[in-house]
């Protein structure tokens, strides 16, 4: 069964290790923020989606397919989406490589803090100001298909390409916008996150692929 990610904007400044979308990262002490190597050679900072508090989704989870305790926080090269037609080209509507994306699991919540983008001169993505998400179950609506666990959005075949027939979403993110973004895959699309059965039920997230799919 999918958990629902419905977004809104914050009451109020979110604690450390909460669930949000954008903003910045809460990494352990002393961790650096995520960079990629493009085919320049260059250094480029991923985009932070989202960060989702494991505890917070474990009453949805009930196939226990999440470990329900620490943070899960997704980023993902995608930024020519949300509007930097400059950035080096990303995820398209083939499974991409291991670096498009990257998903990591922190198994605790105590010792974090926000980390922000490094002020190198380097070039920074897009960052909108953090949302909060209220999580629930269910199929999402077509019009806001945020979800862990989703079904395809969009998708015109039985099954994902060659070697990834069986692999799931581990997270599906919706086009919408907000007051400081706008954020559009393709025609109104989906990017998802793919992940392995196998390494889902290990718990690994190193080697999550991604997608993006439209109408």
């Amino acid at each position: 069964m999918p958990i629902l990610l419905n977004i809104s904007s914050p009451s109020g400044k979110p604690a450390a290790g909460s669930s949000r979308f954008w903003g910045r990262p809460d990494l352990p002490y002393g961790s650096d923020y995520p960079f990629y190597t493009g085919t320049d050679g260059s250094e480029y900072p991923y985009v932070f989606i989202c960060q989702i508090n494991l505890a917070e989704i474990a009453v949805y989870d009930t196939g226990n397919l999440l470990p329900h305790e620490g943070l899960l926080s997704f980023f993902a090269r995608i930024d020519h989406y949300l509007g930097d037609f400059s950035a080096p080209d990303g995820i398209g509507g083939y499974v991409s490589g291991r670096d498009a994306v990257k998903v990591m699991y922190i198994p605790s919540c105590a010792n974090l803090e926000e980390v922000p983008l490094p002020d190198d001169g380097r070039s920074c993505p897009v960052t909108p100001g953090e949302m909060q998400i209220v999580f629930g179950a269910g199929e999402p609506d077509t019009s806001d298909g945020h979800a862990l666990f989703a079904s395809p959005l969009h998708r015109q075949w039985e099954t994902w390409d060659h070697p990834f027939e069986d692999w799931t979403i581990l997270l599906q993110v919706d086009s919408f916008e907000g007051e400081d973004f706008n954020l559009c895959f393709m025609d109104e699309g989906v990017l998802d996150f793919l992940i392995s059965p196998e390494d889902l039920k290990r718990h690994r997230f190193s080697d999550v692929r991604a997608i993006v799919l439209s109408s």
